[in-house]
């Protein structure tokens, strides 16, 4: 398992846009990925429940990734969040 903190400076937060490319990645691996902020922890799988965590500018979020291909797969979530968040 493989653990990955940000805090997040896009000021539009997770919105539809960056949710839909975390949806999109997490689909194309093996390994699950999970997206906290918070108490609350989701499957990035589900676009509704990513969007549903309500992240904005400022908030601390963590991504866990595990699963025969984590490795790869958290070195894509961190390419993405660079790009979007």
């Amino acid at each position: 398992m493989e653990e990955y903190t940000l805090t997040v400076t896009n000021p539009l937060g997770i919105h539809a846009r960056p949710a839909g490319r975390l949806v999109k990645l997490a689909k194309a691996y093996h390994s699950t990925i999970e997206l906290s902020r918070g108490d609350k922890t989701v499957d990035v799988k589900h676009i509704l429940a990513v969007m549903g965590l309500g992240i904005r500018q400022g908030d601390t979020i963590r991504f866990t990734v595990s699963g025969d291909d984590e490795h790869e797969t958290m070195e894509q979530v961190k390419e993405i969040c660079k790009e979007i968040l």
